[in-house]
């Protein structure tokens, strides 16, 4: 149940992200996405997948994202700086040997 669970969270959570099916062509944000970079210049939305409204904190001047079960930190140059037009809490991670994020912006709405 948990892992059904998990799965149907992960589906629904992944946006914008690679656009498989073509459903976001039409998004008035769809260009915005496009070229949405962290600091270090890696585009978000080309290779990871974005999750809406992860649930994550600040410590000590550093995000930390909870994911899969786990806290996973940040870095610094995955802070993307520009202005939230989402408006929504997202991180891109990428799952390899371990999961890493990509990109990483904090949410505008409260």
């Amino acid at each position: 149940m948990l892992k059904t669970s998990l799965l149907i969270f992960l589906i629904t959570s992944v946006v914008w992200a690679r656009d498989p099916d073509g459903r976001y062509e039409n998004s008035p944000l769809k260009p915005w996405f496009d070229q949405l970079k962290s600091s270090r210049g890696d585009l978000c939305c080309s290779v990871a997948d974005g999750i809406v409204d992860p649930e994550w904190r600040s410590q000590d001047g550093h995000y930390q994202v909870f994911i899969e079960g786990n806290w996973i930190d940040v870095p610094d140059s995955a802070v993307v700086k520009e202005p939230n037009r989402l408006g929504r809490t997202m991180a891109w991670i990428v799952r390899g040997e371990r999961v890493w994020i990509r990109c990483f912006m904090v949410g505008t709405l409260t």
